[in-house]
């Protein structure tokens, strides 16, 4: 069996909604694109598909 079909529910995390606004809580990576999400860390943010950090 190949697993659950449909949204992984760890996307959510993504996104914070105030009212009828929603804002993204992760930015995402300037090489990827839209969609693509970089990882946060303490001193850092990675993107898991290119490799792309970003040091704070």
């Amino acid at each position: 069996m190949a697993g659950k079909k449909g949204l992984s529910p760890s996307v959510y995390k993504y996104y914070k909604i105030d009212g009828e606004k929603i804002s993204k809580t992760h930015k995402n990576c300037s090489r990827c694109g839209k969609g693509v999400f970089m990882s946060e860390h303490k001193d850092r943010r990675t993107c898991g598909k290119c490799g792309l950090t970003e040091f704070l």
